[in-house]
């Protein structure tokens, strides 16, 4: 967001609870501080002449007092934070909307889970309501034998969701600006453990498909509060129905892929949007692929990355490293992107990002 904002003239000021965080190096100032730390709010209230957040930990309630004592507005609102980070209330509001969403339930017990799943069927997701990402939060009940296990796991207050059957599962990341909306082209997001690995724009899904995701995105973009930029995660069931997964109220890992592959990325969208800018344009220049680099290595240990020439000598290859000191496991480290060049198709474009993400590696 920093490099996206600089040629708009606008500076960053950013809180993180890790010093000399991955942001410092393109943005103004960093404070340090935790992401419910009412005093370091207040202080980067009193710089900004806007407040945002890329992250669901940020606490709601002190966003809300320290605009209030301020004067400093939060976009995208409070509220809207409320709603996103229980993924239960998050259901609940959508529903009641009018979105479509997979069958779910509330669950604090095991009774509870079991009485569930008998009602929606095996297999099942079960998911805490707070606090999970990258699949951290999420267990599969693939049957009776599996519920005490997986409440244990999720050590919490909990939702449980029918497993749906999809066909693929797509993303779009939607825009609020100051009476206007708009969404990026509808992206197809492949995961393995429940962690993206590869984003593809367009999705390789019908015209129809990608309208009707378009239009389940946009009535989402009308429950929201408050402008920005919002990852809509969906799902294409077996027989082309749309069925909303999750929100995040921020830019989204699925649509780095605008950076190179759209005429305004969608972090540069989120600060015009923020700041009550008119929106870019969010047509795209080319087909584009996008794959993470995540962490390979068994133990914590100071970030590395080693295959990176290959990257660099590749034409239309595009290598974001996000600046994080330590890898682990699975840990999202950066991106590769590719956009097209109008001859090869997205197939092919996959398969080429692919041979260089694994040609990359932090092992020595």
């Amino acid at each position: 967001m920093g490099e996206a904002a600089a040629p708009l003239g606008v500076e960053l000021v950013v809180a993180d609870p890790t010093p000399d965080c991955p942001a410092t190096p393109v943005v103004r100032d960093q404070l340090v501080g935790d992401f419910d730390d009412e005093e370091t709010f207040r202080r980067l209230a009193e710089r900004a002449d806007v407040l945002t957040y890329e992250i669901e930990l940020a606490d709601p309630d002190v966003l809300e007092r320290v605009a209030e004592e301020t004067g400093t507005p939060v976009h995208p609102d409070p509220e809207t934070l409320r709603t996103i980070e229980d993924k239960l209330v998050q259901k609940r509001r959508l529903s009641e909307a009018g979105v479509p969403v997979p069958a779910f339930r509330a669950v604090e017990t095991a009774e509870d889970l079991r009485e569930a799943c008998e009602e929606l069927g095996y297999p099942a997701m079960l998911k805490a309501r707070t606090g999970g990402y990258d699949g951290r939060g999420n267990v599969p009940v693939s049957g009776p034998e599996d519920i005490e296990a997986a409440v244990d796991d999720v050590a919490g207050p909990a939702m449980v969701e029918e497993m749906v059957d999809f066909e693929r599962e797509l993303a779009v990341m939607g825009c609020r600006g100051d009476g206007e909306r708009d969404t990026f082209p509808v992206t197809e997001t492949i995961h393995e453990e429940e962690i993206l690995r590869e984003s593809v724009a367009p999705a390789r899904a019908s015209e129809a498909v990608r309208d009707r995701a378009r239009e389940v995105a946009l009535d989402v973009l009308d429950v929201m509060d408050g402008r920005g930029v919002f990852g809509i995660e969906l799902f294409q069931t077996a027989d082309d129905e749309i069925l909303l997964n999750e929100i995040a109220p921020r830019p989204h890992n699925s649509g780095h892929w605008t950076i190179e592959g759209c005429h305004t990325s969608q972090f540069e969208q989120h600060v015009r949007a923020v700041l009550g800018m008119p929106l870019g344009t969010t047509e795209q220049r080319d087909p584009t692929v996008s794959t993470n680099i995540l962490g390979d290595v068994d133990e914590r240990q100071p970030a590395v990355l080693y295959g990176d020439d290959a990257v660099f000598d590749t034409d239309r290859a595009h290598l974001h490293w996000y600046g994080k000191h330590e890898v682990y496991e699975l840990r999202k480290m950066g991106h590769v992107t590719m956009p097209g060049d109008g001859e090869r198709d997205v197939d092919e474009l996959l398969a080429d990002v692919r041979e260089l993400r694994d040609g990359l590696t932090f092992r020595d």
